[in-house]
């Protein structure tokens, strides 16, 4: 099959969840004998070259203006456009934000699933006007697109609910590739096993603040390392870091190697996402072998299931008594650790996953 993936940032992955998927899952195709063309973004008028190759992926760079509002619409549309005027057999759109321009594929007969990720339009940081636009993508969604595809049987659910919509739930993958401590560790001043570990965008419903003050409160001796960014979110960085003490260690976004070696040598991993489905960063946790702590909304219980501690929803103070039980516990955090990889192994593995979109991706075609 002739593939296109759409909706990213392109690939190698250098900023969240889908980027990490785009290239999980595309690299996996190629190798079955498909061809795959990965959609990313670059400015107008930029120097960045048009069209790329990574790893056997064609990669296609389309055009948008990088603005918190409108990014993501702009370079839809043009992705769009782009892929109506290519052989394409099949689209796989990734965020349901960039739906509403989907009908432009409809025109031109050609199938594609979408990958509606969470239910986007609850984050704080987004006005009335980014808020509609995320309910405007969830229903074009639904209307437009060949195949409704969830991460998660809470959003699968959602969208029964609120569109009639029955969405196929193919999970979120996660590999671990361990790696010793070394000079990722070293510059930034820690030691293997001797850290707790916090992994998300920096925005206001992945409470980055509530996990920096229930550490700061929970006097827990081992750093609190931070690993993220937002390139839309300095303000709120910035309480971040008003709220932190001296053993709170920001990394910024970190990927590939330099990823793997922190999520190989910390102590344990927090969780404290509330909106969206699958977190990649908590299966990664998982398949890393590491002791998660997790904030209980449906979304993180679906996939941590009996595997993890729970603090009660947004409660930080119950986070800051967890945080300081499982220091002084070690021998429970391993326990914890080594059960949430079994679980991992079993449920969210990278092949079982492109097994499913591959075929799904097929079905469409015949």
């Amino acid at each position: 099959m002739r593939i296109a993936i759409l909706g990213t940032r392109g690939i190698p992955a250098r900023y969240g969840g889908f980027e990490t998927f785009a290239e999980e899952l595309s690299v996996r195709l190629v190798t079955r004998g498909h061809q795959v063309t990965v959609f990313g973004r670059r400015p107008f008028f930029s120097t960045v070259q048009e069209t790329l190759e990574y790893k056997g992926v064609k990669i296609l760079n389309v055009p948008t203006i990088f603005h918190k509002y409108f990014e993501t619409p702009l370079h839809g549309l043009f992705s769009f456009v782009a892929a109506s005027k290519r052989d394409f057999d099949v689209i796989l759109l990734c965020n349901a934000a960039n739906s509403p321009f989907s009908w432009i594929l409809n025109l031109k007969r050609l199938p594609f699933a979408v990958n509606v990720d969470g239910i986007e339009r609850k984050r704080a940081k987004w006005n009335a006007l980014g808020k509609l636009w995320y309910w405007l993508g969830e229903r074009a969604s639904v209307l437009f697109a060949s195949k409704v595809i969830a991460d998660a049987h809470v959003i699968r659910d959602y969208y029964k609910k609120q569109y009639s919509c029955e969405a196929t739930v193919i999970p979120y993958g996660a590999s671990a590739l361990h790696r010793d401590a070394g000079k990722v560790l070293e510059n930034f001043g820690l030691e293997a096993g001797k850290y707790l570990l916090y992994v998300s965008r920096l925005e206001p419903e992945n409470n980055a603040l509530g996990v920096v003050q229930a550490y700061c409160q929970s006097g827990v001796a081992m750093p609190l390392v931070v690993v993220g960014d937002a390139p839309y979110g300095k303000a709120y960085i910035e309480r971040l870091k008003e709220a932190a003490n001296d053993s709170v260690v920001f990394t910024g976004f970190q990927f590939g190697e330099a990823y793997e070696e922190l999520q190989s040598n910390c102590y344990l991993y927090i969780q404290a996402t509330e909106v969206g489905g699958t977190h990649p960063a908590l299966i990664e946790a998982m398949a890393y072998a590491n002791c998660v702590v997790a904030n209980e909304t449906p979304e993180n219980k679906e996939v941590l299931g009996d595997v993890g501690v729970y603090y009660q929803k947004n409660n930080f103070e119950t986070l800051a008594s967890l945080l300081n039980d499982l220091a002084n516990n070690p021998g429970k955090a391993k326990e914890l650790g080594n059960n949430a990889k079994k679980r991992a192994e079993a449920l969210y593995s990278w092949e079982k996953v492109s097994d499913a979109y591959e075929e799904l991706l097929c079905s469409l075609v015949k």
